[in-house]
This record gives structure tokens, sequence and C-alpha cells, in this order.
């Protein structure tokens, strides 16, 4: 009798917790970066940032609204194309997302940015850096991280005061990415007092750069700066080495700022004359930079590439502007979004009006070995 007494209690109990989690209230937050071709390497490492917090943020019984709430990441593929970054962005919306995470290039942010305000759903990026991202005034656009104006003016100083480089070629990959970060850089150099010897354009699919390289070789600059991605800048290091260009230092923007540069260049020795800017601080000046690479590592081991603490920072963001406003309902916790002041990973996070963080940090790499490494 006794064991059965015993049995019954055990039973309701399973029950009573079985309703429990039943109630939660499911919150989804949306995640978008390009998942497939040659971006799919940054695309992952953001996605995984985002879930690494989404899954933290479960294990904290967190309750908004007298409600225990279950986070859920919707993660969608726009594969740096601008169309199925404005696709993505819609189906997002029309799934209910709470707020989203993303997206990466600046390319597919902007145009998503519109399509998120129009249905009045925050976003917040790490990664997109054109400052036209914020032009329009939306108040539903976040970016946690610097932008080109200052990634691009830093790497523009350094060359000028630092290196006292003289002469320069400019080549970007006319995106908006690539476009915005180069033409801040040949702005700032010009005023420095550098020259811009020639101006060369590629895609962002290209892998063959021969014909544009010795255009370049021909003006005798100290310099290039490349305006794009990593998966274009390893193999144009690789193609600098073979026409000879080994003394020609290499600049470009967070895009190619990665650990996989190294493997694109694939030995080449130019990797050498690379200085790349990133928005923030080095992981090791970052308040909680080095604990949590640790832990990213053990969940994700070989992944890590740029991006993914500022989006494990955009989601407890989120989650805190909600917390704060006692609603998930973006139209409400948005108000609160602006006026955060949230102590992340990467840095303390607050807003100017337009959406832009505060006092943005830079960080200067070069490469020793392969291996990047901070300048400052």
């Amino acid at each position: 009798m006794r064991m059965k007494l015993k049995l019954t209690v055990v039973a309701t109990l399973a029950m009573v917790a079985g309703f429990a989690s039943a109630q939660d209230t499911v919150v989804k937050i949306g995640h978008v970066a390009p998942m497939s071709g040659s971006q799919a390497h940054y695309g992952k490492d953001n996605e995984n940032g985002a879930r690494m917090a989404v899954e933290e943020l479960n294990t904290q019984n967190v309750v908004i609204g007298g409600k225990k709430i279950k986070f859920e990441l919707v993660a969608e593929d726009d594969a740096a194309d601008p169309k199925q970054g404005t696709a993505a962005a819609q189906k997002l919306c029309d799934s209910k997302v709470a707020g989203v995470v993303g997206h990466l290039n600046s390319g597919t942010t902007i145009p998503a940015s519109k399509v998120y305000n129009d249905c009045g759903i925050p976003m917040v990026t790490g990664a997109a850096t054109n400052p036209n991202l914020t032009k329009p005034g939306y108040k539903t656009t976040y970016r946690i991280i610097a932008n080109d104006n200052a990634l691009g003016a830093g790497l523009a100083f350094y060359a000028a005061d630092a290196l006292k480089l003289k002469r320069v070629a400019i080549i970007d990959d006319r995106t908006a990415y690539g476009q915005g970060v180069a033409e801040v850089f040949k702005k700032t150099a010009s005023a420095k007092g550098m020259t811009v010897v020639d101006e060369q354009f590629t895609t962002d699919k290209a892998t063959d750069f021969m014909a544009i390289l010795t255009a370049v070789k021909a003006k005798n600059p100290d310099a290039i700066f490349f305006g794009g991605m990593d998966a274009q800048g390893g193999p144009m290091l690789r193609q600098m080495e073979q026409l000879g260009m080994s003394n020609v230092k290499y600049f470009g923007g967070d895009g190619i700022c990665t650990a996989e540069l190294a493997k694109l260049a694939a030995g080449a020795k130019t990797i050498g004359n690379v200085v790349c800017a990133e928005g923030g601080a080095s992981l090791a000046k970052m308040p909680g930079g080095e604990a949590w690479k640790k832990r990213y590592d053990a969940k994700y081991p070989a992944q890590f590439q740029v991006y993914s603490p500022y989006t494990y920072d955009a989601t407890f963001l989120l989650v805190d502007a909600m917390k704060r406003a006692n609603s998930t309902d973006p139209k409400v916790y948005n108000a609160e979004l602006i006026k955060s002041n949230f102590k992340g990973v990467t840095t303390t996070i607050a807003f100017e009006p337009n959406g832009e963080l505060k006092n943005p940090a830079i960080t200067l790499y070069v490469y020793k070995d392969g291996k990047k490494s901070a300048l400052n």
C-alpha cells in the first residue's frame, strides 16, 4: 500500500512538472546571417553566439510579465544576398519573432532594417558596419559595434602616422560594406596627405584578381586597401605574392580580419603585411572576453571567427530590455532598448539617439606566424 502511495505521489509530481513546463511561454528570437556560400563560416559563428545565449537564458528561469519564458532561436540564411535578406526578414516578421539578431553584411542589413521597422520588430546587429544603416532614423535599428567611419579612419591614421606610407591603391568589392569602408579610408588617407594612386573594383564572388593586381602594381603603391571579405582577401594575398608584391602593405576592415584569412592565404608570406581593424576591443580586453571564449570553444571547437561575442551580447540585450519593460511585446519593450546600459561580454552597451553604440572602440590586428594578433 505504501509503495503504491509513493508511486502515485511521484506520478503526480511528474504530472505537475510536465504541466508547469507546458505553461512556459515561448518567445522567439530571430537570427539571420549567411549560412551558405563563401561567407558561411562567419554566419555559423554568428549563429553560434546567438544560440549559446539562448541556451544560457533558458537555464535562468526568466520570468517576464508573470510568465516563465522559454526562448527559441529562429535562424534564417540570407546567403549574403540583399534579396534573400529581405525575404528572410519578412519571414521572421510573419513568424512573429520578438526581436532579431543580425544581419551580418551591411548589404543585407540595410534593406532588411526597413522590413523590421515596418513590422515593428527591433533588430540588433553586431556585424554590419556601414554608417548608412542608421541614417533612415528607424527606431527599431541598433548597432553594438563600431561603424566604418571608425574602422576606415583608424586604418588610414595608422597607415599615415605610424607607417608613414605615401601611396595607396584601393580595391573594393562593390558591396555596401566594401564600398563604404573603402570610401572612408580613401577620404581620411587623402586628408592625411596620402596619394591614392589607383582605384579598382571586383565582386564578392570573384577569386581571380591577377588583372586588377597587375594594373595596381604598375602604379607602384606602398599599400593596398581592400574593402571586402576574407574569401576574396585570402586569394588576393596569394596572387600578390605571385606577382612579386611582397613588400606592399595590405589594409582592410573587419571583413578580412578573421582567423580564416591566414588559411585562405594558404601560406603566402604577404599575410605578414596585413593590417586590419575590428570594431570593439580585442577578446583579451573585453570585460568578459576570455572567460566567454573558453565557454564558446568548449561548445563550438574551431568555429570562432569575429562576431559571435556580439551576437551573444545582442541576444542578452534584447532580453534585458524585455525584463525592464516587463513585456516580450516588441512594441512595448523597444522603448527600453534605447535606454540600455547593459554590461555585456564585449563592453557596456549604451546607445546614441540614432541607435549607434556610444563610445565604440576599435582594435587593429596583424598576423604573426599566421596568427591574428592585436596591435593595441
